[in-house]
C-alpha cells in the first residue's frame, strides 16, 4: 500500500468495485464469530524470553506464489535472537509508560487532517469498502475509538507505524529485524510450501490466524479468531517462534522505496485478513511493500539482538 497524501484517501474504496458483483448476488457479510473462541489461558505466556535462532544456509523466496517473492536463492546467516512472539499491547504499554511516547497513529495524519489510522471493517452493499480510515484510531483503541484493550493485553500491538516499532525497539536495546533474518527465522529449516508442511490445514487443523471463508465478505472463524489471537495460540515452527505466519503482518527494517518524503518497507507473514482466495501470503516467502507511516489494524512487530 503505497500511496502520496492526496491519494491515500482512494484506499478507503480499494477493493470496492471487485467487490459489488458479490454483494450484488446477495451475499451477505458474515462477521458473527466471536473475536475471541479460544482463551487466552491456552496460548503460550506472551512473555516468553528471546529465542537464538542459529546460524545456517536456506533458500530465500523459495516456493514463490506472487512474482516480487522470487527468484529463490540460497542465503548465508549469522545467528541472532529473535523475539518469541509479536510485541503485544501490555509490552507496548509498558513502553508508552515509561517514556511518554506518542505514536503517529495519536498524531494528525497526512492526507486526513486528524489522528488515527486504517482498519479493516466487513463490506456491504451500502459501503463495498473493506478499509477505512477511523478517526480515533490507534494502538489503544485498534479497531476505532469505541475498541479497547480490555481482554486484549496479550494481542499483538498494532496501528503502530515503523517509527513506532523501531522507537520500541531502540527503547528495549533491539533492533527490527531485516527482511532476510525474519524469512530465515519464519522458514526456521523448512523445505515445504507452509512452513509446516505442503498443506495449508492439514486434516482441518489450522496452523496459524488466517481468515477461513470467501474474503472479504463471509469469516467463519473456524480457527477461533476473527480478528487478531494472543500471541503464541498456534504451534511454533521449528525454531521455537510463534505467529511468524499470520495474526499480524511484522514490519522489518528493509526499505523497498523512497515514496516522495516516505520510505516505504517490506512486511512479512501476512495477517488474519490472508485467506486462500486473496492474500495467499501466509508463508515465508511472502512479502509486501507498505508506507512506513501508515498506521493500521493489522500490522504489528517483534524485534531481533546479535
Amino acid at each position: 500500500m503505497t500511496y502520496d497524501n492526496e491519494t491515500r484517501k482512494k484506499i478507503l474504496m480499494l477493493g470496492g468495485t471487485l467487490l459489488l458483483g458479490f454483494l450484488a448476488y446477495g451475499c451477505e457479510p458474515n462477521e458473527k464469530a466471536s473475536d475471541k473462541i479460544r482463551a487466552a489461558a491456552d496460548c503460550t505466556p506472551a512473555e516468553s524470553a528471546p529465542i537464538g535462532v542459529p546460524s545456517g544456509t536456506f533458500t530465500m523466496g523459495a516456493h514463490p506464489a506472487y512474482a516480487e517473492e522470487g527468484p529463490p536463492r540460497k542465503v548465508t546467516m549469522a545467528a541472532f535472537d529473535m523475539d518469541a512472539t509479536e510485541v503485544t499491547n501490555a509490552a507496548f504499554a509498558r513502553f508508552v509508560e515509561a517514556t511518554g511516547y506518542v505514536t503517529d497513529a495519536e498524531r494528525a495524519q497526512p492526507g486526513f487532517g486528524e489522528a488515527g489510522g486504517v482498519v479493516f471493517r466487513m463490506p456491504n452493499i451500502n459501503n463495498p469498502s473493506w478499509w477505512h480510515f477511523v478517526a480515533g484510531a490507534n494502538w489503544r483503541h485498534p479497531d476505532g475509538p469505541e475498541s479497547s484493550l480490555a481482554a486484549r493485553m496479550l494481542e499483538p500491538v498494532v496501528q503502530v507505524s515503523h517509527r513506532d516499532a523501531q522507537a520500541y525497539a531502540k527503547w528495549a536495546g533491539r533492533r527490527l529485524p531485516n527482511e532476510t533474518e525474519w524469512e530465515y527465522a519464519a522458514n526456521a529449516g523448512a523445505e515445504t510450501i507452509y512452513v509446516w508442511g505442503d498443506e495449508r490445514a492439514p486434516e482441518g487443523a489450522e496452523m496459524a490466524n488466517t481468515w477461513q471463508g470467501s474474503f472479504p465478505i463471509q469469516n467463519t472463524a473456524a480457527d477461533g479468531y476473527a480478528k487478531r489471537a494472543p500471541v503464541g495460540c498456534y504451534p511454533a515452527n521449528e525454531f521455537g517462534l510463534y505467529d511468524m505466519i499470520g495474526n499480524v503482518w511484522e514490519w522489518t527494517d528493509s526499505k523497498v522505496s523512497q515514496n516522495g518524503a516516505e520510505a516505504v518497507y517490506t512486511i512479512k507473514g501476512g495477517s488474519f485478513l490472508c485467506a486462500p482466495n486473496y492474500c495467499r501470503r501466509y508463508r515465508a516467502a511472502a512479502r509486501q511493500a507498505q508506507e512506513a507511516g501508515l498506521p493500521t489494524s493489522h500490522i504489528g512487530f517483534r524485534t531481533v539482538s546479535n
